[in-house]
This record gives C-alpha cells, structure tokens and sequence, in this order.
C-alpha cells in the first residue's frame, strides 16, 4: 500500500459576482501551477462593501494538493 503526503496551502480568491465565483478563481488560478489538487474548504466568506452596496465578494479556502513521489 502506498502512502502519500497533501500540503494544505490557503488562497483567498474575489470577484465582482458571487462567492462561488471567487472560489472558482482561487482554484482555478491555483491550477495553473500546482498539481493533483485535491479538496478545497471554504473558511471565511467576506464582502466590500461601497455606499451601502455590496462591490466585491471574497472567498478564503484552504486547498489540499498532493506532493509528487519520486
């Protein structure tokens, strides 16, 4: 039985739409550069907010990626 080992790395992602979209970003960003990514655990959901409306949606998760073995 082979064993592995998963880094657990945080990313904040945003965007103009929704909370979803901004976690999408994060992922998808970190897709670019990192593989065999695993799971992704939203921690905190926040927005901005600009005279009195909502302009900026923000989605922090914590992301597992599996180190490579040799």
């Amino acid at each position: 039985m082979s064993e592995s080992v998963y880094r657990v790395t945080e990313l904040v992602g945003s965007s103009t739409e929704s909370s979803e979209k901004a976690a999408q970003s994060a992922i998808e960003t970190a897709a670019r550069t990192l593989r065999d990514l695993r799971v992704a655990e939203v921690v905190k959901l926040d927005m901005t907010i600009e005279d009195g409306k909502v302009v900026r949606y923000r989605t922090r998760l914590n992301l597992s990626f599996k180190y490579e073995s040799e």
